[in-house]
C-alpha cells in the first residue's frame, strides 16, 4: 500500500500491541526510488540518474458507468513506437492498461504551451462523427483521466467544503452544459463554460512536478508529487476561447491538444512520504475510528453475554449434571444435556455442507494472509494490481486445505461418496463464481471495455484453477479421507430424539436473520469505504482498519452463533451444523441488501449494461461472502459443542 503514517501506526498496535503517533511515512518493500537530475549532469556523468520523466496513461473510467475504456478509446494523442509496460494479473482483472503517451518531460526544464497534436474530425465523415460521438459520450458520463509520473498518480488539486482540498488522482476529459444552460460537473468551476447544448474538452494541461534534493548531493533528485490543472483552449498557442464541441455543429473541427511543464522543488516532503497528500485530502480517518469503536462496543457485549454463559449459567449446568446420582435425577432435568445422543448427529445434505466449509475455509486463509500483507504496507497501490494478484494466487495454492476439510467433515457426517465429495469441492463454488465471472465478461467484450478480459488471461486462469488448484484439492481430500473420522466425545443414539415445539426465537429463520445483525454492524461503515473504492474509484488505503475490522467480525460472528446455538441446545433443538453456518452466514444476505441500498442511493450508474455488471459482481461478492462468514460461524460452534459435552459425565 501506499506508505501511510496512520496505516503504519495501525499495524503497530496490530502486530505487538503497542499503540503509536501518526509518524512519518515508510520505505514500501519492493518500490525503489527513481533519481532524476538535470540533462547536463546525466552528460557529465557526474550522478547515476535519469533526465528523461516519461508520463503514462492508464484507462479511463467514471462514477456513472461501470466500464472502463482504454486510452486509445477515445482517439487522444497517442505513440506508436513504444511498448505497454508489463501488467500483472490484478491490474488486467480490474482493467488497467498502462501505455506510453506522447508527453514528455526532461527534469528542471520548464516549457510552455507545447503542441502535443491536433485532431481533425468531419462530420460528414461517418468514422469521424462516430469517434466525435464517443468522445461526447465519455464527457457527457463524465470519464476521467487517470495518468501516471514515476509510478505515482497525478493529482488534479481543487477547494471543497470548509475551504479543505481535495487531490483526485484524475481529471475530466471534458464536461457539458445543458439545453437549458445548466453546467454539468467541471463546467461549473468557470463562467466561462456557458454556451446552451455544448460540450467542452480539456485539452490542455498545466503540470507542476515537484521534487526533493538527495541529501548530500546537490545533483540527484527525487520527484514527490505532480500535480495538474486542465484548462480548454480553442488555439493551439493557447489562447482564445475554450474549445467548443455544440451538437449543432458541422463540418470540419480541429482539435489541438497541448500541455504546461513546470519544475518545483520542495524541501518538506520526503520520497518515502509523497503519497500522504493524497491520502491526507481524503477525511476517512474520523469516520474509520468510529467504526472501529461501534465494532468494539459490539464485541464486548458479545464477549460478555458470552462470558456469562460459559463461566456462569454452563457452568453451573455442568456442576449441577456432574453432581446426579442416578437416571432418574437426570431424566427431570431439561436442556442442552438431554440431546447429548443426538448433538453430533450427521446433518441433512452433510455433502453440500462439506463442500461449503471446504470452500469457506479457502477463503478464510487466503483473506487473512491478503490483509496482513496489505497491513505490512506490501500491497499497497503503488504495486498496482498486487493485492488481486495476491488473492488469487493464494486461493489457487490453498485448494489443499479445501480438499481436507471438506474431506475431513465429510467423513466425519458418516459419507461414503468420497469421489463426488473432492469433485464438488475442487469444481462447484469456483465454478459458480467463474461462470458469473464469463458472463460479465461477455458484456464487456461486447461494449468493448478495458476490463474485458484477454482470452490469453482467461486461459491461464483457468490453467491456474485446472492444473494448480485442482490437484491440490484432490491431494488435500486423500489426507483428509486417509485419517480417522473426528471423534466425539459423546455416542449418538440411533432413534433421534423427537424435538420439542420450538417458540417463535427458537425457530430456525427467525433465529438466522437475526444472526447476522451483529456482525453487519460490525463492518457496514468500512464496507461503504470498500464499494467506493471499487465502485466510486476512490483510492483505498487503510488496510490496517480493514485487518482489525477482518479480527473483529471473526469474533463476531463466532460469538454471535455460540450465543444462539446455546439457546437452541437449551431449547432441545439439536439440529445445529446447518444453522451455525447459516445463522453467521445470513450476514452476506444483510450485504446483499446494503449492495442494492448503494446502487439506488450513492451510485449514478446508467445504462443496462453497468447495471447488470454491477450486480452481478456484486452477486460474486456476497456468494464469497456467504461462504466466509459461514465457515467461521460452524467451527466456533463445532468448538463450543464439543468444549460443552466434553465435560459433562455421560450415563
Amino acid at each position: 500500500m501506499v506508505p501511510s503514517r496512520g496505516l503504519r501506526a495501525l499495524c503497530s498496535v496490530l502486530l505487538v500491541g503497542v499503540s503509536a503517533r501518526l509518524a512519518l511515512g515508510f520505505y514500501l518493500p519492493g518500490l525503489a526510488p527513481v533519481s532524476f537530475c538535470e540533462e547536463k549532469e546525466r552528460q557529465r556523468g557526474a550522478a547515476d540518474c535519469r533526465s528523461e520523466i516519461e508520463l503514462f496513461v492508464n484507462r479511463l473510467d467514471s462514477v456513472e458507468s461501470v466500464l472502463p475504456y482504454e486510452y486509445r478509446a477515445f482517439d487522444f494523442c497517442t505513440v506508436e513506437s513504444e511498448n505497454r509496460p508489463s501488467e500483472n494479473l490484478g491490474q488486467v482483472l480490474f482493467g488497467e492498461r498502462i501505455e506510453p503517451s506522447p508527453y514528455k518531460f526532461t527534469f528542471n526544464v520548464k516549457k510552455q504551451c507545447v503542441p502535443v497534436c491536433t485532431k481533425t474530425y468531419n462530420t460528414n465523415n461517418q468514422e469521424d462523427k462516430a469517434k466525435l460521438d464517443f468522445l461526447k459520450k465519455g464527457m457527457l458520463l463524465n470519464y476521467q483521466h487517470h495518468w501516471i509520473v514515476d509510478n505515482m498518480p497525478v493529482t488534479w488539486c481543487y477547494n471543497v467544503e470548509d475551504k479543505q482540498k481535495f487531490c483526485n488522482p484524475g481529471f475530466p476529459i471534458g464536461c457539458y452544459v445543458t439545453g437549458s444552460g445548466q453546467p454539468k460537473d467541471a463546467c461549473v468551476v468557470d463562467h466561462i463554460f456557458s454556451t446552451q447544448d455544448t460540450f467542452y474538452i480539456f485539452n490542455h494541461v498545466n503540470i507542476t512536478i515537484y521534487y526533493h534534493k538527495v541529501e548530500n548531493d546537490g545533483a540527484e533528485a527525487r520527484l514527490v508529487a505532480a500535480k495538474m490543472e486542465p484548462k480548454s483552449f480553442k488555439n493551439v498557442d493557447c489562447s482564445g476561447p475554450p474549445m467548443d464541441l455544440s451538437n449543432k455543429f458541422t463540418g470540419e473541427l480541429k482539435i489541438p491538444y497541448t500541455y504546461t511543464v513546470d519544475f518545483v522543488e520542495n524541501k518538506e516532503i520526503r520520497w518515502a512520504s509523497r503519497w500522504d497528500y493524497i491520502l491526507e485530502s481524503m477525511p476517512h480517518t474520523n469516520i474509520q475510528w468510529f467504526s472501529i469503536m461501534n465494532s468494539l462496543v459490539i464485541v464486548l457485549f458479545l464477549s460478555g453475554m458470552v462470558a456469562m454463559i460459559m463461566l456462569r449459567t454452563l457452568h453451573k449446568d455442568i456442576a449441577r449434571y456432574n453432581q446426579m446420582d442416578s437416571v432418574e435425577d437426570a431424566q427431570e432435568e431439561f436442556g442442552w444435556k438431554l440431546v447429548h445422543g443426538d448433538i453430533f448427529r450427521p446433518p441433512r445434505k452433510g455433502m453440500l455442507l462439506s463442500v461449503f466449509l471446504g470452500s469457506g475455509t479457502q477463503i478464510f486463509i487466503m483473506t487473512f494472509i491478503t490483509l496482513f500483507l496489505a497491513c505490512l504496507g506490501f500491497l499497497s497501490p503503488a504495486n498496482r494490481g498486487a493485492l488481486m494478484t495476491c488473492a488469487v494466487v493464494l486461493w489457487v495454492l490453498l485448494g489443499a486445505p479445501a480438499g481436507y476439510v471438506a474431506a475431513r467433515l465429510y467423513k466425519s457426517f458418516g459419507g461414503e461418496k468420497w469421489k463426488t465429495n473432492v469433485l464438488l469441492t475442487a469444481f462447484l463454488c469456483p465454478g459458480i463464481v467463474f461462470t458469473d465471472f464469463f458472463v460479465m465478461n461477455l458484456i464487456l467484450w461486447g461494449e468493448g471495455s478495458s476490463a474485458a478480459m484477454p482470452f490469453g488471461t482467461l486461459v491461464a486462469i483457468l490453467a491456474l484453477w485446472f492444473c494448480v488448484s485442482v490437484p491440490l484439492t484432490f491431494v488435500g481430500a486423500y489426507f483428509g479421507f486417509k485419517k480417522r473420522g473426528i471423534e466425539h466425545p459423546v455416542r449418538t443414539n440411533q432413534i433421534p430424539r423427537q424435538i420439542p415445539e420450538q417458540s417463535f426465537y427458537t425457530r430456525p429463520l427467525p433465529g438466522i436473520i437475526m444472526g447476522g445483525i451483529l456482525p453487519f454492524g460490525c463492518i457496514f461503515i468500512q464496507l461503504f469505504f470498500i464499494l467506493n473504492s471499487i465502485w466510486s474509484h476512490q483510492m483505498y488505503y487503510m488496510f490496517g482498519f480493514l485487518f482489525l475490522v477482518f479480527i473483529i467480525l471473526v469474533i463476531t460472528c463466532s460469538e454471535a452463533t455460540i450465543l444462539l446455538c446455546y439457546f437452541h441446545l437449551c431449547a432441545e433443538d439439536y439440529h445445529w451444523q446447518w444453522r451455525s453456518f447459516l445463522t453467521s452466514g445470513f450476514t452476506a444476505a444483510y450485504f446483499l441488501v446494503y449492495a442494492i441500498h448503494y446502487f439506488f442511493s450513492k451510485l449514478q450508474i446508467t445504462g443496462l449494461a453497468s447495471t447488470i455488471l454491477y450486480f452481478g459482481y456484486t452477486m460474486i461478492m456476497a456468494l464469497i461472502f456467504f461462504l466466509f462468514t459461514g465457515t467461521i460461524g460452524f467451527f466456533a460452534c463445532f468448538w463450543f459443542v464439543t468444549k460443552i459435552y466434553s465435560v459433562v459425565k455421560v450415563d
